[in-house]
């Protein structure tokens, strides 16, 4: 019975000891962390005052670019359909169902080449006997020559012969094309409409042909807008990933009453035919002014009440100097006052800056 209390007693003592080292190992614990959070504390106030006696010693870090004259080109962005440069379509001129369809959109087609045919026994369009029409006709014709040339008859008589056989080829080119539907040009065959068996109407556009190495747009330009724009200024066209470069073509002389703005025509190279006649594409008109003028980015330019700053480099230091805003395009804003060719203005690093403010040039680009 002794030794089982002796042996309990020090299990206690063993238990007792346990404890106490992992409370002590928690306190140290403890006590680490809560060094950690002051020291933390502290040293934010330490990095900041030391952030700003370095500006204060060094100069506040900034980019910097000597401005210049150069080119003021305006750019106009519109919105507009990109169409070949040459394009037609098609109409049905009789009411039937197609008959045979020879090309499929994409497919490269010379003018005059029958695309799509009709019945040939459809009753309007009077095919066979339009066609007996101009073989009696062209036989007569062929006759009466033969006879005036031999004094049979009078130069009238052949007059009114030729005159019936040209209404017999008109009558017969009309019902031909009613049936058998040519290209109007040569060009790539964009759209069709229509297949074998479709029932059409009269006046339904049935296929339309391209020149699409050439694309072409017409733009609606608000008069505030039209006296900047001249043939030969340069544009482009952007659709997805493609960029077309053109030019203005026409500028119209008068205002279109329904659209209220002027017609202007731009035509851009799609030698690869990269972009599609029809589609909607971001058009961008570039009119230079014929002026020289200090351009700068407009991030540079700060607003205080109603008028303009910026801060230009002067015995290391930084000046705040008042200008006046021209035309903008883009981030580009034009200087008209307050700035001179050479003077070194700061593009970076101007929220830390102000009057008479110590910096460092860690760049300085040229314009």
């Amino acid at each position: 019975m002794m030794a089982g209390l002796v042996s309990s007693r020090r299990d206690k003592r063993r238990r007792a000891r346990l404890f106490a080292v992992r409370l002590s190992g928690l306190c140290l614990l403890l006590c680490i962390g809560l060094f950690l959070v002051l020291a933390g504390c502290g040293g934010g106030e330490t990095e900041s005052k030391s952030m700003e006696q370095i500006h204060a010693e060094e100069g506040v870090p900034v980019r910097v670019e000597t401005v210049s004259l150069e080119p003021f080109i305006i750019e106009h962005a519109y919105n507009g359909v990109l169409t070949g440069e040459l394009e037609s379509s098609a109409k049905a001129k009789v009411s039937d169902a197609v008959a045979h369809v020879y090309f499929k959109v994409g497919d490269r087609v010379s003018e005059g080449a029958v695309v799509l045919t009709f019945p040939t026994d459809n009753p309007a369009a009077q095919y066979f006997q339009a066609k007996v029409s101009y073989e009696n006709a062209t036989s007569t014709l062929e006759r009466m020559e033969t006879l005036y040339k031999d004094g049979g008859i009078s130069k009238q008589d052949l007059d009114n012969t030729r005159t019936q056989y040209e209404v017999a080829k008109a009558n017969w080119d009309a019902a031909e094309q009613a049936v058998r539907v040519k290209a109007p040009l040569s060009g790539i065959i964009t759209q069709l409409n229509v297949r074998e068996s479709d029932n059409v109407e009269p006046g339904d556009v049935l296929f339309t042909v391209s020149r699409a190495g050439r694309l072409k747009a017409r733009l609606w330009v608000p008069e505030s807008q039209i006296a900047d724009m001249a043939v030969g200024a340069d544009a482009t066209a952007t659709w997805g990933r493609a960029t077309l470069d053109g030019e203005v073509t026409q500028v119209d002389m008068s205002l279109n009453s329904k659209k209220q703005a002027f017609g202007v025509l731009v035509e851009f190279g799609n030698p690869d035919l990269a972009v599609m006649s029809g589609i909607n594409a971001d058009i961008t008109v570039m009119v230079p002014t014929g002026r020289n003028a200090i351009v700068i980015n407009r991030r540079t330019v700060f607003r205080e009440d109603s008028r303009h700053f910026v801060y230009v480099v002067g015995s290391s230091m930084a000046r705040k100097r008042e200008v006046v805003l021209g035309r903008a395009h883009g981030l580009d804003v034009e200087i008209v006052s307050g700035l001179e060719p050479g003077d070194i203005i700061i593009t970076e690093g101007q929220m830390l800056l102000q009057e008479g403010s110590k910096i460092n040039i860690v760049e300085q680009k040229r314009g």
